[in-house]
């Protein structure tokens, strides 16, 4: 990689949050897109967002849920957007677009995790759709957007999920393979740390830069709504009473924490010129060894730019959409 996935002493920690990050940052007039940011640590930074002055947008399938989320906050304007339908992803980047405004700031947060096996009309399994494919379409059909910035940033969130497997790329729709939902999320959450690395290098010419990160275990958000209260239990994130452990060193933390990364990689000055990293606890992640037992640290399978540009070839002939 041409940027070193090593820390770079950022002075933020596991303990810092979204608006510790964001203090004393203007963001007026720059126009920012959060998918996914009606809940959870998505609605976290777009609030904080917001509150330094960016015109946010919040595109949404559940409009009725995502009004009533971002009521109270100022800046915040909903749009509506299914991932997993390409005609609805069209239609959002045509309305975008249609606009003439610059992109300065894409969060792709929306995930789907633990999904029972789900598939979009093009067959595509769930985790992938979503998490991934909707989110690499959208931002390549934004791409004139991010290019009128001028110093565009694009944020893919990923997980330490990406621990749990590499991308299949003979059949990453588990089509001929058992589904087994952990592998699916695993999967998909490799994908979203590739693609940064193959967006980043397609970038780096037109000021537009790409990271991923891991936001952290947070257990008080939708994304665990298909675990059962027996998963929860053993994940070691709750205690005996079910109420949510916080403990940001050992990866427990707030959305206000979780959110912090997000806001990090989307504002830092301290990653200008390096793109393509995985991120987590406001730094840039280090790499460990494939076999590794540690909590975080990103994995080679996730940050190999071999196999962001095979996902990159992969992405596009499943979407029929490429960078133009």
């Amino acid at each position: 990689m041409s940027t070193p996935q090593a820390p770079v002493g950022s002075g933020f920690g596991a303990a810092s949050t979204a608006e510790n990050v964001i203090h004393g940052q203007d963001l007026s007039g720059k126009v920012a897109i959060v998918t996914g940011g009606y809940s959870g640590i998505g609605l976290e930074a777009a609030r904080v967002f917001a509150a330094a002055g960016a015109r946010v947008i919040i595109p949404a399938r559940d409009q009725e849920k995502a009004q009533k989320a971002i009521a109270p906050f100022p800046g915040l304007s909903l749009e509506t957007l299914d991932l997993m339908d390409p005609a609805s992803i069209d239609g959002f980047a045509d309305r975008f677009l249609a606009t003439g405004q610059p992109l300065h700031l894409l969060v792709n947060n929306a995930a789907v995790m633990a999904n029972p096996l789900t598939r979009d009309a093009r067959g595509y399994e769930s985790h992938f759709s979503t998490n991934h494919l909707g989110h690499f379409q959208l931002t390549a059909r934004l791409w004139p957007a991010l290019l009128k910035a001028q110093g565009a940033r694009v944020v893919a969130v990923s997980s330490r999920g990406h621990v749990f497997a590499g991308v299949d790329f003979e059949d990453p729709n588990f089509e001929h393979r058992a589904y087994d939902p952990r592998l699916a999320y695993g999967q998909s959450k490799t994908a979203n740390a590739l693609f940064a690395v193959a967006l980043d290098a397609r970038g780096k010419d037109h000021g537009i830069s790409a990271f991923s990160l891991h936001p952290g275990g947070i257990v008080t958000t939708g994304l665990i709504r298909h675990l059962s209260s027996d998963q929860i239990g053993a994940s070691g994130y709750v205690d005996a009473q079910g109420k949510p452990i916080i403990d940001p060193e050992r990866n427990m933390k707030t959305v206000e924490q979780g959110a912090a990364t997000t806001v990090w990689c989307a504002t830092s000055r301290q990653l200008d010129g390096l793109g393509g990293v995985y991120c987590e606890n406001c730094d840039i992640s280090k790499a460990v060894p494939a076999d590794s037992t540690e909590l975080l640290g990103v994995r080679p399978w996730a940050m190999d730019p071999a196999f962001a540009e095979r996902l990159w070839a992969l992405s596009e002939r499943l979407t029929g959409v490429s960078i133009a």
